[in-house]
């Protein structure tokens, strides 16, 4: 009946329209009155230690660091390098938007903002060029979403500091399924460019292939720095956020010069307004984990799952199911703070490794960002490409569903996971 009330409760604020955060904060009002608690103190106590968390610190430096990237040309040089490399095979626009939007996710770890900056440059390119434009939205859309999987991912910083996971284990183990999802994006728009015989674009003279990867030396070097530094142990995902801010500040201010300092105020206070929306769905997500775990709610979660819980993969199955119809009915951030402390109790009772599973579960709910109702990177698709939402979800089926393969094979291949995670970290 506890676990009625939670998800009753939250589904009716949701649909009236309050915000996700302030829905948090209610429901949880609302299942503390259920389980009779009266201490307004607690309420104040856990919302501020859901912020107190040194870890969460990456968030507004990573956030500053997208921010500057895109305003400071890195994400401009990085699709001109893979227009001039690749842009000369059939449907050379598509594999473009793949390339880049893998680069892309190992710079800033937001799939909205990658999707953003992908659509406005390529969207009108690929139109001219006589793609047809849902199917190219749906492409990029697609793209988009590698972003929380490859480090750095602020999403995974969120699991790490809800499940208590190792965040650095945790973008290590993100590095091979980021990839296998972009061949498998590659795979995909590989068959359609020739069954449509898209018309194939003059190669670039190699010099010009050269002077793209000379501008965009710069840019490519941060997820060197980024990787590399967590890999060789010189610094802590939250040290990895720093450099990567101040690295693109630089970058921009010093080397390529699109950044000027009257933009740096407009700058910083987009980076701000995000990162405030973050730390507030932290803050009330962990009063609702707090009573969520006083409720027992994931015991009886797992008391329902018995039937699986004999086996891991059948269990895994199951749960993956189960954040696949949440992803589609809400955002990527309050989905991974509401549901990792959750099952968070039930994964490790099962014996599963959590770094591993944390994977799985970004990737599945990053999937939930390319399916409707919500759809939060389909919305920037429409909104760039100025397409209706019917036409963009017709466009981004196939590719929303060689993602879904490739999460089950990892269901079914933990290997692919857990080898290149041991590699890597």
């Amino acid at each position: 009946m506890t676990i009625f009330v939670f998800v009753f409760s939250l589904l009716v604020l949701l649909a009236i329209g309050m915000p996700i955060a302030f829905a948090l904060l209610v429901c949880g009002l609302i299942l503390m009155w259920w389980l009779g608690f009266n201490d307004p103190q607690s309420i104040m106590q856990n919302m501020w230690d859901g912020a107190n968390n040194f870890p969460l610190l990456a968030v507004p430096f990573f956030m500053a660091a997208g921010e500057f990237m895109n305003a400071g040309g890195m994400t401009r040089r990085i699709i001109r390098i893979a227009m001039t490399c690749v842009g000369h095979i059939r449907g050379g626009m598509g594999y473009v938007a793949i390339f880049a939007a893998i680069i892309m996710a190992s710079l800033s770890g937001s799939a909205v903002a990658d999707t953003a900056a992908l659509a406005a440059i390529l969207l009108p390119m690929m139109r001219q060029a006589g793609y047809d434009a849902p199917r190219a939205g749906g492409l990029i859309a697609a793209g988009g979403i590698i972003a929380p999987v490859i480090p750095p991912s602020i999403p995974m910083i969120l699991y790490g500091v809800q499940g208590q996971v190792s965040i650095t284990k945790l973008f290590m183990a993100g590095i091979a399924p980021g990839i296998l999802m972009g061949v498998s994006l590659i795979c995909v728009w590989r068959w359609y460019a020739n069954k449509l015989n898209i018309p194939i674009q003059p190669r670039a003279p190699y010099s010009e292939c050269f002077k793209a990867i000379g501008e965009g030396f710069w840019a490519l070097l941060l997820p060197l720095i980024v990787i590399g530094g967590l890999r060789l142990g010189y610094f802590t995902p939250t040290e990895a956020a720093i450099i990567a801010a101040a690295y693109s500040l630089f970058v921009g201010l010093v080397i390529y010069r699109e950044i000027r300092i009257r933009d740096l105020y407009k700058l910083f206070l987009s980076s701000a307004k995000t990162t405030a929306v973050v730390m507030f769905l932290v803050t009330t997500a962990t009063l609702s984990a707090w009573l969520i775990t006083a409720a027992n709610i994931p015991a009886q979660l797992a008391d329902l799952l018995k039937p699986v819980m004999h086996s891991q993969t059948l269990l895994i199955f199951t749960l993956m199911l189960l954040i696949l119809a949440v992803g589609t009915m809400m955002d990527l951030t309050p989905t991974v703070l509401i549901m990792t402390p959750v099952l968070m109790p039930i994964i490790k009772q099962a014996h599963i490794d959590p770094v591993y599973f944390g994977v799985l579960f970004i990737i599945n709910v990053s999937i939930g960002l390319i399916t409707p109702p919500v759809g939060t990177v389909l919305n920037v698709i429409c909104g760039t490409g100025k397409m209706s939402m019917e036409k963009v979800v017709g466009g981004v089926w196939p590719f929303l569903l060689a993602e879904v393969v490739i999460l089950f094979l990892l269901v079914i291949f933990p290997s692919l996971v857990i080898v290149p995670m041991r590699w890597f970290a």
